[in-house]
């Protein structure tokens, strides 16, 4: 018998004070059996990063076919193309390809790392691509934050994030690599 999702909610209150966006959203994140806190976390907090009205979280885990999240046009076609972790080439292509805008978010410490090193000569041809770290020791913190139903609040200037929840409050700075 397959296991099933765990489903989460979460009232995630975004002030970017960069693209001056300030909204409420009432998300219901569905928790791959094989996913982690940290990459469930993860995938909220690009969420706001990134948030609008028009992204949406996709099948993920369970897809080849589609990223974590996209934002995608009223004709359907993908604006925003969002990854997380260490994909191959091949979906970075595809990503590329199919996307105005690919965002990759690599997390994972030396893992991350030693990725990046392998592949950064390949990806610099991706003109559409940005590529984001987010280190290891601020992505355990974020896990932390975890619970099925959440209240998070995510304040956003100068390109540095405050996570802030009940369970406390973590401090993000992603390292722009590409």
């Amino acid at each position: 018998m397959a296991l099933k999702a765990t489903i989460f909610k979460c009232d995630l209150q975004i002030a970017d004070m960069d693209r001056h966006y300030y909204q409420n959203h009432l998300l219901t994140i569905a928790r791959h059996p094989s996913e982690t806190d940290e990459r469930m976390m993860i995938r909220v907090l690009v969420f706001a990063l990134y948030a609008s009205e028009q992204l949406s979280f996709t099948k993920g885990l369970s897809s080849d076919d589609e990223p974590d999240l996209w934002q995608k046009s009223l004709t359907d076609e993908i604006e925003i193309w969002i990854d997380l972790g260490q994909p191959d080439e091949k979906r970075i292509r595809k990503a590329c390809g199919r996307a105005k805008q690919a965002v990759l978010i690599n997390y994972g410490g030396k893992t991350s790392d030693s990725w990046w090193q392998q592949n950064q000569k390949i990806l610099q041809r991706f003109d559409n691509l940005s590529v984001l770290d987010l280190p290891e020791t601020q992505s355990k913190e974020l896990a932390e934050l975890a619970d099925r139903n959440m209240q998070l609040s995510v304040t956003i200037q100068d390109g540095h994030s405050l996570v802030s929840s009940d369970a406390g409050n973590v401090d993000i700075h992603l390292e722009k690599r590409k």
